[in-house]
Order: C-alpha cells, then structure tokens, then sequence
C-alpha cells in the first residue's frame, strides 16, 4: 500500500508547471508530450535537440528519483495487458489532438477551449470508469 506524498506531490506539480512555462516562454513551445516525441518522427531541422532533451529528461527524471528510495510501482497485469492499453491511450491521444498533459496542463492554464473540454471528457470518463470497478454496473 503507498502513502500519500504532499511534498513530493507538490515539488513534482512545481517542476511540471515550472518546466511547461520555461518551454512556452523560451521557446513558444506547449508541453504535450505525444506532440514533443511525434515531433521526433520525422525529425525537422533546428527542432529535435529540444525536443530529444525533452523526451530523454523524463525517464531521466524518474531514474534520479529512484536513486533518492525505490519506486512503489507494480503491475499485475500480463504484459500483453499493459501493450494493448499503451495503443489505446496512443490511438485516443491522436484521436484526442494531444494527450492529458498537453491539454491538462498547459491548454487549461492558456483557457484553450478544446482543452476545457478534453479535460472534462477525460475527468469525466475516469470518475466514471472508477466508479463502474468500485461499485459495479
């Protein structure tokens, strides 16, 4: 069982907001990572060392977190499980025009109306998926 973690919750929050702003102002760049690694693909001239420090900074980050204790992640699933549900969440990021991060936290701190709305969809359907493996049809 985890416990919850304000600090380092909170420190992580700090860091995410501090680093979508540092991009925005820096660069004119929004932080959505599916937009960031499908920008890799073909990479563009003057456009991949940001985006490759970007993507490599996030397994980065949590190797230098696992330095600092271990990690209170675990999986149950089969391995094919946890496959089919990476297509998935790629498929409605495409789908989506961006992922949770990109419309979470950087479209709803610009009041970007599709994100607003993104964001309602997707908070919408999680309170409703926990709902339906908690309690049931």
């Amino acid at each position: 069982m985890s416990q919850f973690t304000p600090w380092s919750a909170l420190a992580g929050g700090v860091l995410i907001g501090a680093a979508a702003l540092w991009l925005l102002a820096a660069l004119g760049r929004i932080a959505g990572v599916s937009g960031i690694v499908a920008g890799l693909l073909p990479p563009r001239a003057g456009d991949r060392a940001w985006r490759l420090a970007f993507a490599l900074g996030l397994p980065l980050g949590a190797a230098l977190w696992r330095l600092h204790g271990p990690l209170d992640v675990a999986s149950r699933a089969p391995a094919w499980r946890l496959a089919l549900a990476g297509l998935l969440v790629g498929f409605g990021t495409r789908l989506g025009g961006g992922c949770t991060s990109g419309h979470g936290v950087c479209g709803v701190a610009r009041l970007s109306p599709r994100s607003l709305a993104a964001v309602a969809v997707f908070m919408a359907t999680a309170m409703l998926t926990a709902a339906l493996l908690r309690h049931g049809p």
